[in-house]
């Protein structure tokens, strides 16, 4: 879900094109949610391969990441939520309990053959399951694509290995990254730029992001820690916000009174009374050494057993795609750490 800061946010569009070469630590998750939203059929049922099995998210990996790399010479490492902080769990509910509400609305429009309400309701089904992570990791070794599990968020793994240098920036749709220290934080890494807004029921078109987080604490004058007091006051992953405050009120308290320990006495009030674990979730989350990580060649032969054999996807596209990768690929025996440099 993430938390809601476009209003005062600066970004810069940019291309494709522009970001040739850069390294991203990417949000797996969210990326796997995108591509279970969007690469639906007409009714707004999943692609399935023969045995009923899932294969929306296999197609998006497979198909877009692969021209990223290869038509981009993009360096990606996904990195995918390891177990929730407790604090989270409340936010992991309240999501199974819109997806719920979705899927009988959906069952709905389908009986009466409503497509455009089913679709509208369906891509809010997706659910990023056990064997979508595992399908999702497997194709990745096999491709050649370095992957890791952080200790609790992704966002906060990615953003740390982007404040060491690691890599260039982090590749993720919310603004999380920002209170967690990414200093460059890109948003819609697609190629396809579009994205499905179930409310309006309608697709957008998306063009490439750039958010710098020093150019945006320059802007709206204050710290990274003050910019955690805002997203508190807005709503987080970890706290609800404060009531009838939202981004723009929540900058102008913080830049008036300091930080949520001095806001007035009706604000404090509704602050998280555990403000100090919050804040710390944010500032000093826990995240894993990637000393032992290596990327590895990608394995064609791999890859036609697992999506042709196993999956059900077309051969000659299935070796298209590997051998295209195969000729992007350089360097193997390098540790990640230089790969990504």
């Amino acid at each position: 879900m993430g938390v809601l800061l476009t209003p005062i946010v600066l970004r810069e569009q940019t291309t494709l094109k522009a970001l040739q070469g850069k390294s991203f630590a990417v949000d797996g998750n969210i990326e796997l949610h995108q591509f279970l939203a969007i690469i639906r059929k007409r009714d707004g049922t999943l692609f399935t391969d023969p045995h009923g099995r899932v294969t929306s998210h296999l197609i998006g990996l497979f198909t877009r990441t692969t021209r990223l790399i290869t038509e981009y010479r993009m360096r990606l490492l996904f990195v995918f939520d390891g177990k929730p902080n407790l604090l989270k769990r409340r936010t992991v509910e309240a999501r199974r309990i819109v997806r719920q509400k979705a899927e009988k609305e959906y069952g709905a429009a389908i009986s009466r053959g409503d497509y455009s309400t089913a679709w509208s309701k369906a891509v809010m089904t997706g659910r990023v399951t056990g064997d979508v992570l595992d399908d999702a990791k497997k194709l990745l070794t096999l491709m050649g694509v370095p992957w890791l599990e952080a200790l609790e968020d992704a966002e906060a793994q990615a953003s740390h290995m982007a404040s060491n240098g690691l890599v260039w920036g982090v590749g993720s749709k919310d603004y999380d990254s920002l209170l967690y220290g990414a200093p460059i934080l890109a948003r819609y890494l697609t190629i396809t730029g579009r994205e499905y807004l179930p409310v309006q029921r309608k697709i957008r078109p998306l063009k490439p992001e750039l958010v710098n987080l020093q150019k945006n604490l320059q802007a709206l004058g204050i710290t990274r820690e003050q910019l955690v007091d805002v997203a508190i006051l807005v709503g987080t992953d970890f706290n609800d916000g404060v009531y009838g405050v939202g981004p723009k009120k929540a900058l102008a308290l913080i830049r008036r009174y300091g930080s949520l320990d001095k806001v007035p006495a009706e604000v404090r009030t509704q602050v998280p009374t555990n403000l100090e674990e919050v804040r710390r979730l944010f500032l000093k989350p826990r995240v894993r050494d990637i000393s032992e990580i290596r990327q590895t060649p990608p394995d064609g032969d791999g890859l036609v057993r697992f999506l042709f054999e196993e999956r059900g996807f077309s051969k000659e596209r299935v070796i298209k795609v590997a051998t295209r990768l195969s000729d992007s690929h350089q360097h193997p025996d390098r540790g990640l750490t230089e790969w990504l440099h």
